[in-house]
C-alpha cells in the first residue's frame, strides 16, 4: 500500500471513528464468503457499518484517543461493526451471528469511553435498542392519557347503563 494511501485511510478511519457510537471487534478468521455476505446484509438492515481493516492502520488511528485501548485487540483477521445512531445494533447483529457462526469470535468493543470485553458486548447485545426504547417511553407518556380518558367516558356510560336498566326494568312492568 502506498504511503498516501496509508496517510488517507488513516485519517478516514479517525473522521469515522470519532462518530461511531458503538464498536464491536470481531475475528472473522474462516468464515466463508457467503457468511460474510449476510452478515454484512444484517449489519446493513441495522442501519450499521462492517469494515475489516488492517491492524496497523487502526492502531495508527486510535492512537491518543480514548479507543487507543482496542489496540490490543488488534490481532489477526479483524473486522469491526459500527454503528452512528443506535450503539446496541451492532451488538446485537455480531452476537446473534457469532453464536451461529462458530467462526465468528468476538474479541471485544467499545461504547461510550470503554473498552469492553467479549462478555460486555454480549450483554450489551441483550439489552433493548432505540426504537425498542421509544416505544416504551411513548407507551409511558400514552398511559395515563388514556386512564383519563377511560375517567372522562366512565360517568357518561354508567348513566346510560343505569338509564337502559330503568328502561328495561319499567319495561317489565308495564
Amino acid at each position: 500500500m502506498q504511503k498516501q494511501v496509508k496517510i488517507d485511510t488513516i485519517a478516514e478511519l479517525q473522521q469515522t471513528l470519532g462518530k461511531v457510537a458503538a464498536l464491536i471487534v470481531a475475528d472473522y478468521r474462516g468464515l466463508k464468503v457467503e457468511e460474510v455476505n449476510g452478515l454484512r446484509r444484517e449489519i446493513r438492515k441495522s442501519d450499521c457499518n462492517y469494515r475489516v481493516v488492517k491492524n496497523t492502520l487502526f492502531k495508527r488511528a486510535v492512537a491518543g484517543t480514548p479507543m487507543e485501548g482496542l489496540s490490543a485487540l488488534f490481532k489477526g483477521p479483524t473486522a469491526i461493526a459500527y454503528s452512528f445512531q443506535d450503539p446496541v445494533a451492532p451488538a446485537k447483529v455480531m452476537d446473534k451471528f457469532s453464536s451461529s457462526l462458530d467462526k465468528l469470535k468476538l474479541k471485544g468493543g467499545y461504547l461510550e469511553g470503554r473498552v469492553l470485553d467479549p462478555n460486555a458486548v454480549k450483554d450489551l447485545a441483550h439489552m433493548k435498542g432505540k426504537d425498542e426504547l421509544r416505544a416504551e417511553l411513548l407507551a409511558t407518556f400514552h398511559a395515563p392519557l388514556q386512564e383519563f380518558m377511560r375517567l372522562l367516558q366512565a360517568g357518561p356510560q354508567n348513566f346510560l347503563y343505569l338509564l337502559s336498566a330503568k328502561e328495561r326494568s319499567m319495561g317489565s312492568e308495564g
